[in-house]
């Protein structure tokens, strides 16, 4: 099932409206790159060929891309090429147009020098493509983006190119959309936003069913997904899974993590950090009104699978063995899982705002995030979780992860605490209860599961 992802296809249907072009598309491992590519391409007219490059010298690349122009009818026999630039010169002598996809293009960077692999492709693109539409993907997120630098051979020489990134919450629940709003949010929260793993769900079952049967069962795509994400980029190093597992159990802030680790102030942990982020496998978060202080910063795994799998079963493998997933459940996930949920539904919210700004529903945003007030008045320091910044003011919403709708003493304390933070220019005060509430109130923004999923 093919879902979303309309603004990549037009970027796609660009390319293909002209005779020639380059595009680049990354992102992480079962993101849907090649999904989206294959899915874009199926139905027009010009022959598509698709190469995934091997784990592999440049040879072995340059026999096993003839083949499959062989077996594509594009050539008529396996004919004798030295390099792949000799390969595309001749292709560009052919009558017809062709779409090329050249698959995890940086196993081509590992095994040759990465500068050659690079500037034989500027080659390629400048010279080599008067018939040829060529879309370069891969999933090694960081080397992807080193095409991207100025100093990089390929810059300048892709005419779009695409991060392709998890679905958002909303796009992700048309896989289960017969499940209440309640539901979706916690089947989002634990398995994210990957077409991969989605289609891997069972649709009608329960989010303890689906976690048993995925997420616990050492067998499935799911688990293996999890378990091994990490290892599908080529620069990772062991330290970064314990930095997963740091951030995943509550050390968010850099110190509390060097600190966790026990690891030396050396600028080590910064470098990982730095490729974590690179990969995109790790966000960094500081509140709208203090963009700039380290100090208010906190890291969070991006991928709410990964989130999942390194706070509960990464480090509880043997007890996951020796119970059993359903006892493992039980015993280790369902005391602490609506609080696990009840975070992620932050996450829900803001990006429900971002939808709305995108769409032009909302107007007048300068900014979307987390408020940090520090009251010395009355000694009170914490986060608003879900913030917008307007250009005199903040709206602030408080948020509810309740499997009943809210009632009115509950929305009055969540009024009260924020009419109590004092040095705060508060513009609209609103309440969002994935569950409603139990009676109307005029005097605020309310939103409830309905609207989240409009």
């Amino acid at each position: 099932m093919f879902i979303g992802r309309e603004d990549e296809l037009a970027l796609i249907q660009e390319i293909l409206g002209q005779p020639r072009g380059s595009m680049m598309i990354y992102g992480k491992h079962k993101i849907g790159k090649t999904t989206l590519l294959t899915h874009a391409l199926k139905a027009h007219p010009d022959k598509t060929v698709y190469y995934e490059c091997l784990k592999a010298p440049m040879k072995d690349n340059i026999e096993g891309f003839v083949s499959v122009l062989v077996r594509m009818k594009v050539l008529p026999v396996a004919m004798s090429f030295n390099s792949l630039m000799d390969v595309f010169t001749y292709l560009n002598t052919l009558p017809q147009t062709l779409n090329i996809i050249i698959d995890e293009y940086p196993y081509l960077r590992q095994f040759t020098e990465s500068v050659t692999v690079d500037s034989l492709f500027q080659n390629i693109i400048d010279n080599s493509l008067s018939n040829i539409r060529l879309f370069i993907s891969g999933s090694h997120v960081g080397m992807m983006k080193d095409l991207l630098e100025e100093n990089n051979a390929l810059y300048g020489r892709f005419q779009a190119v695409i991060c392709l990134k998890e679905l958002d919450y909303r796009t992700v629940s048309a896989f289960y959309h017969d499940k209440s709003p309640y539901d979706k949010v916690g089947m989002y929260a634990v398995f994210g936003g990957s077409p991969y793993i989605n289609e891997l769900l069972m649709p009608s079952a329960s989010l303890k069913e689906n976690v048993i049967r995925t997420i616990l069962n050492p067998s499935s795509a799911v688990y293996h997904y999890a378990d091994n994400l990490l290892l599908s980029d080529l620069s990772v190093s062991s330290n970064m899974e314990r930095i997963l597992l740091a951030i995943a159990n509550g050390k968010k802030r850099y110190t509390e993590i060097e600190e966790k680790l026990n690891m030396p102030s050396n600028g080590l942990l910064s470098k990982q950090m730095k490729t974590l982020l690179n990969m995109e496998l790790v966000s960094k978060i500081t509140p709208v009104n203090k963009p700039n202080d380290n100090r208010k910063a906190r890291y969070e795994i991006t991928d709410n699978l990964l989130r999942f799998f390194y706070t509960y079963v990464y480090s509880n493998k043997s007890a996951l063995q020796m119970l059993g997933a359903e006892a493992f459940y039980e015993e280790y996930i369902e005391p602490s899982l609506v609080t696990f949920i009840s975070h992620r539904f932050e996450d829900v919210c803001r990006t429900y705002f971002s939808l709305q700004v995108r769409s032009r529903k909302l107007k007048g945003v300068l900014n979307i995030g987390t408020y940090y007030y520090d009251d010395s008045s009355t000694r009170t320091r914490g986060e608003f979780d879900v913030v917008l910044q307007r250009k005199d003011a903040f709206d602030i919403y408080e948020v509810k992860y309740l499997v009943t709708p809210m009632t009115q003493k509950q929305m009055q304390e969540e009024i009260r605490q924020v009419a109590g933070i004092k040095g705060i220019r508060v513009g609209a005060v609103g309440l969002i209860s994935i569950s409603g509430f139990e009676a109307e109130n005029n005097e605020y923004i309310c939103l409830d599961g309905a609207s989240l999923y409009w």
